[in-house]
This record gives C-alpha cells, structure tokens and sequence, in this order.
C-alpha cells in the first residue's frame, strides 16, 4: 500500500515533485494550505509522513518551514539526500507574451529564487502567494493575460499554462532539501 504523504501547497507543488523522489514506486500526495497543516495530518493519522522543504540553494534556510517544524513536537526523519533540483518556469495563460505580463505570483521562496530574472524584466511585480502550484492554479482560473506565475513544469501541465520562460532561478544548479517527518518511528 503506498504512502500518504502530505506537504504545503497544492499539487503540481515541488513537494510533489520531492514524494515522487522519495518513494518513486508511488506514494498518495496530500495537499495542505500551510506546513503546520502538514505537520498536523502527520499527528492526527491523515498522512503517513509529510515532506517540508528546509533549505534551498539560493535562498538558504526556508524559515517559514523551519518554524513549523520547531513549534512541533514531532519525530523528524532526515534523508539528507532527498535534494530536488529546482527549476522554475514563468508561466501564463494560454497564449500569453511575456511583454503582456505585468503581476507574477509565487511562494516568496520561489520569488525570491528569481531576482535576476525579475530585475532584467522591471515591468513584472514579483506577488507573493501562498504556494508555486496554488499561483499557477490561480493564474489558470483567472485566465488574465496580464498575470503569471513562477512554478513548476508540473504545474504548467496540470493546470495547462503556457511555459513563457524556463529556468529563471538565478543558479542553474538550484535545489532544495526536504526532511521527511513522521509520527512516530
């Protein structure tokens, strides 16, 4: 029987992408607003184990994820070599420019992984949102041409957006390492 396994955000996330990693014979994604809630479906039996990003390249320590998990009292399993290579992509909806783009949302972990990409295009305002997937979700629902998001390939498909610039993150050698909680051992 495979895993459920909750994470921050909804699917299409890079959390999504780090599941796949850590159990690649299948595992049941579980899409939670926030890392407490994550954190939470652990305790109350919902999930199996969560996966909550720690650290990313560019960025450094992912507080906001830290926290979460300092304000739990919770087993943490580390597998130090669950790193997933981050690569994010501007996407909008269906034919869509780039020059039409005006506001991006993402997590402002994924924004702030684009600084480079957001000074050399000064006509976009980087929006914070609450996930990468939840943005290009968004983003899909609205079907604005003016609004984008930085995401995931994934989430470009799932939620079919056009991919209007890949690699954006400011090192191309991007990635963020992910700990595998659980209840108990």
């Amino acid at each position: 029987m495979n895993p459920r396994v909750a994470f921050q955000g909804e699917l299409g996330a890079f959390s999504e992408l780090a599941i796949r990693q850590q159990w690649p014979t299948g595992a049941v994604p579980v899409p939670c607003r926030t890392f407490p809630d994550a954190i939470a479906a652990v305790r109350r039996g919902n999930a199996d184990h969560a996966v909550i990003p720690v650290e990313n390249a560019i960025v450094g320590a992912v507080k906001v994820a830290l926290d979460a998990l300092r304000a739990a009292d919770i087993e943490v399993m580390e597998r130090p070599e669950l790193r997933v290579p981050i690569h994010l992509c501007l996407l909008a909806p269906r034919g869509a420019t780039l020059a039409e783009l005006r506001d991006v949302h993402s997590h402002t972990v994924a924004l702030a992984q684009c600084r480079l990409f957001f000074a050399r295009h000064g006509w976009l305002v980087p929006t914070p949102h609450d996930d990468t997937a939840g943005a290009a979700r968004m983003v899909a629902e609205r079907g604005d041409r003016t609004v984008g998001a930085v995401a995931s390939e994934i989430a470009a498909v799932r939620y079919d957006l056009d991919i209007i610039a890949r690699h954006i993150e400011d090192m191309p050698a991007n990635w963020t390492r992910f700990l595998v909680i659980s209840a108990s051992s």
